[in-house]
């Protein structure tokens, strides 16, 4: 599955959710994230993540697509992390 990962954590917490979630997915810009993620993983990454949070006071939402090439993405302005291909 793909998803699309935004959380709004507070200052003390938000490097050890960026650290978690650059694991499993790929960094688009500030507090958001995007990738393929097996289920098993999702659950793993939301596991993480609601063990560092402060459920009064921080967010975290989730966005699931079945599968990514029905998304159409349009970056207008520039592009913090530019996907890489390795081959």
């Amino acid at each position: 599955m793909y998803i699309i990962l935004v959380y709004d954590f507070g200052e003390n917490r938000v490097a050890k959710a960026l650290k978690t979630c650059r694991k499993y997915l790929t960094w688009v810009q500030n507090s958001v994230f995007e990738g393929e993620i097996t289920e098993g993983n999702l659950k793993k990454l939301k596991i993480e993540l609601g063990n560092k949070m402060n459920k009064d006071e921080d967010s975290l939402i989730i966005y699931t697509l079945s599968k990514n090439k029905y998304i159409n993405k349009e970056i207008i302005g520039f592009e913090k992390n530019k996907p890489t291909v390795f081959f």
